[in-house]
């Protein structure tokens, strides 16, 4: 049950002394706070009965005797420790700072963007250069080589996504041959559909949806699980026993998704061409197989290369995407989730950029 502060007000020498007796703690001096916050005048305030007293009531008591030029009587030691820490904790701030114009608020807002773009530009640099001498140290000395959490990433990154990626540029293959084949029927050019589907998932779709995948499946699990290892301490752990983080945990999973992407990306193309040659089979009246020996004519072998050259590159994105946002985790639980969801984000982001910037290269070349 509820035990309130009782208090009375009695006659002393200078004047009305408030003479309070019993708990003196948050969840008993609402009735008295009300009482002290309605009154006009105190000589003192008596507390030399309270039986227990915490932070909320000696501040309850401290703003009372300043608001009413009171003087406290009886404090024990510990409500004296009490009070003087909140009255040195006091201050005349507003409780709501003010609120700037709309123009400093958005020049505010702008910068602090900047800044934290630029933070962050210069924190993934950092974190790659930290991974180019992990590499180094690797080489220098192979047998730190952590060839087990190698083969173990190879498998989680690879063999484990095979199918699920596979099914996907199978259902992206038959979009686009069914999709190529609607438009090019208005132009009487159906035949090209075998043109538009081998060229697109080659150079295009098969990397870049095996990116995309590869982003939202293995990328998330390398911040899930180093932001987890980093949140546990078992990160410091590593290097207080001398073992480099940057060697077992990220330089592993980087490689396995530089390597593991370069088949990934292949076959899906493929897979992809496979769907388009099935849907052209049952919707174009084309051959099965003639459809796959018209891609050897029509697909030039740079559209293979373009493809095989970006996917080590993807892989290298979501892997530091991945791995950096895990090594920035710290807190609580929440920041993993959090730094999950921005490791995806900036994966795909990043993928997609560069995919914007390998088109206009291989153009530049002469590889269309």
């Amino acid at each position: 049950m509820r035990v309130w502060a009782e208090f009375e007000t009695q006659e002393g020498d200078g004047g009305p002394v408030l003479v309070v007796t019993g708990p003196l703690t948050v969840s008993s001096v609402a009735p008295l706070d009300d009482y002290l916050r309605a009154s006009d005048s105190l000589a003192a305030i008596d507390i030399s009965q309270v039986q227990d007293i915490d932070t909320v009531g000696a501040w309850v008591v401290m703003r009372a005797a300043h608001a009413l030029d009171a003087r406290i009587d009886g404090a024990s030691r510990k409500a004296k420790r009490l009070m003087d820490a909140v009255d040195d904790c006091a201050t005349d701030a507003d409780i709501t700072p003010p609120r700037h114009g709309v123009v400093d608020r958005v020049a505010e807002s702008m910068g602090k963007i900047v800044l934290n773009w630029a933070s962050g530009v210069v924190g993934v640099v950092d974190f790659l250069g930290a991974t180019v001498l992990a590499m180094g140290s690797l080489i220098r000395h192979p047998r730190r080589f952590p060839m087990t959490a190698l083969v173990r990433q190879f498998e989680l990154v690879g063999v484990s996504a095979l199918g699920i990626i596979l099914l996907m540029s199978f259902l992206i293959g038959i979009v686009i041959a069914q999709q190529g084949a609607a438009q090019l029927a208005q132009f009487g050019a159906e035949i090209y559909t075998i043109n538009l589907t081998g060229r697109l998932a080659f150079r295009e779709l098969g990397v870049l949806m095996t990116a995309i995948m590869v982003a939202g499946r293995s990328g998330s699990a390398f911040a899930a699980q180093i932001g987890t290892m980093k949140l546990t301490e078992e990160v410091d752990a590593m290097r207080v026993i001398g073992v480099s983080p940057m060697e077992r945990l990220v330089m592993p999973r980087m490689l396995a998704a530089i390597f593991m992407m370069i088949p990934l990306g292949f076959f899906s193309s493929v897979v992809a061409i496979i769907g388009g040659a099935f849907i052209a089979s049952v919707a174009l009246d084309i051959p099965f197989f003639t459809f796959l020996l018209r891609i050897r004519e029509v697909v030039p072998l740079t559209d293979v290369w373009v493809g095989v050259i970006k996917a080590p590159v993807f892989g290298l994105i979501v892997a530091l995407a991945g791995c950096y946002q895990g090594m920035q985790v710290s807190g609580n639980a929440e920041e993993v989730g959090l730094r999950t969801t921005m490791a995806v984000v900036q994966a795909i982001f990043m993928v997609i950029v560069l995919d914007a910037f390998f088109a206009v290269f291989f153009s530049e070349i002469g590889w269309v």
